[in-house]
């Protein structure tokens, strides 16, 4: 593990080192909610062009229909509300496949996933998976890190974090009341276990400037 704080350029570098490899490559990017995984991850296939596509692991919630199902609405985003199976078995069938593979999206706006959303061509060297998990020891969670060529660990400001995460949830919606119970409640759950991952990431990245990772 490296803690550092790099710029973007060192970053992109970083990532085009695994674009050169001559096979695909996947890169994880991991941390708690609203820590900038996505940020970076769409601001790094941006700068790489058509060598590289974004895979989030939020496409693999599960439906709210199950969720409620299972009585874990209230739980959402934590470990067991992911098909964890399917989002292992779809960075497998992305690393080994020489077709076409189809990633499901996640949706905030309705707060669902949609199937077959992001298309992975074969010709694409570079994945960009982005997530909360990929670092748990838990079965089957502990099989990403095997599929994976790096994993960067965001650590940013716990203050920052939480007012993005608060931002977030208004955008989309809730009260400010409901918004700071969510962010300080579940999220701050999920937040805690993620943050025992850290030690597992190659990179652990301190307090980037996102505003300076969009491309």
């Amino acid at each position: 593990m490296t803690v550092t704080s790099p710029t973007f350029d060192e970053l992109l570098t970083r990532a085009e080192g695994l674009v050169t490899r001559g096979r695909r490559s996947i890169l994880g990017i991991v941390g708690a909610p609203a820590a900038g995984k996505t940020t970076l991850a769409r601001g790094l296939a941006d700068a790489l062009g058509n060598r590289a596509v974004v895979v989030g692991m939020d496409g693999f919630h599960l439906a709210q229909v199950e969720l409620q199902r299972l009585g874990r609405t209230e739980r959402k985003g934590a470990p067991d509300t992911f098909d964890s199976h399917g989002y292992v078995n779809l960075l497998r069938r992305i690393k080994e496949t020489s077709e076409t593979v189809y990633a499901p999206l996640f949706r905030r706006e309705i707060e669902e996933p949609i199937a077959g959303a992001v298309c992975v061509p074969p010709e694409v060297p570079l994945v960009i998976t982005e997530g909360n998990y990929l670092l748990v020891d838990e079965e089957p969670w502990r099989e990403v890190p095997g599929l994976l060529e790096e994993v960067w660990f965001l650590k940013p400001d716990e203050q920052e974090r939480i007012e993005r995460l608060v931002n977030r949830h208004r955008r989309y919606g809730r009260t400010l009341v409901e918004a700071k119970g969510r962010a300080l409640g579940s999220d701050q759950r999920n937040a805690d276990l993620i943050e025992t991952t850290a030690s597992r990431a190659d990179l652990v990245l301190e307090n980037l400037p996102l505003q300076n990772f969009v491309i």
